[in-house]
Formats: C-alpha cells, structure tokens, sequence
C-alpha cells in the first residue's frame, strides 16, 4: 500500500502543474469557441445588407473572451505565486488570443456600424434619385 505523502513541495507542485492544466484547458476552449476562418470568409446573401449581416453573425466569438479571462485569471495567480517553472508559452499564447480576440471584436464592431449605415445610405441615395426624377 503506497503512502500518501502531504509534503509541501510536493503539494505546491501538483497544485501549479493542476493551474497550468486549468489554463492550458481554458485557452483551448477561447480558440474553440472562436469564428472558424470560412465561416468569414464565405457569404450566403442577396445583398450587401445580408452579407454585412451575415459577417456581424460569423464574427460572434462566443464564451472566447470568458474562457481567455478565466485562463488568464489562472496564469496571474500561478506567476504571482511563482508556481510556474517556465511560462513564456503561456503568457505567449494568452497575448496572442488577446490579439486575436480584439482584432475580431472590431471588425465585428465596423461590419454592425456599416450594417446599421447602409439602410438609411440607400434610403437617402433613393430620395436623391426619386427627386431628380421629380424635377
């Protein structure tokens, strides 16, 4: 029968190896929970309205930011309690997801204002012609 054993070190190493799993784990979900890059890229619309519509759709990067907060949150405490040996792969990846995660969320934001802009731009473009027509 094996003994368990409650030494220190021996517990505050399983304890950082547990955090890096936590944040390894977290991470992956952010990248899963992100757009896949065709869903962006290939459109299924009539018109521009459908297709800025449609990207507003495709750009939803879903729990990625709640998932990079919570692998992040972990990282902090590990590298306060300097629980972790070599971290630069973490804080890499984490920096990167943040990029990326920001990168996507304004474009997300300038598809919705171009999406919100061009009803009343037609609109206006139709009054315009609906007037010269008139004269």
């Amino acid at each position: 029968m094996s003994q368990t054993t409650f030494d220190e070190d021996d517990l505050f190493g399983e304890a950082a190896e547990e955090m890096r799993g936590e944040v390894e784990s977290h991470l992956a979900d952010a990248r899963e929970a992100l757009p896949a890059a065709d869903s962006v890229w290939e459109v299924d619309a009539d018109n521009a309205l459908g297709v800025l519509n449609g990207l507003k759709s495709a750009l939803d990067t879903g729990d990625a930011a709640d998932h990079l907060r919570q692998a992040k949150k972990q990282y902090v405490m590990g590298e306060r309690a300097d629980a972790f040996e070599d971290a630069d792969d973490l804080e890499a990846e984490i920096e990167e997801l943040e990029e990326l995660l920001e990168g996507i969320e304004d474009a997300h934001e300038d598809a919705s204002e171009l999406a919100g802009a061009l009803p009343e731009l037609r609109s206006a473009l139709q009054d315009a012609a609906d007037e010269e027509d008139d004269e």
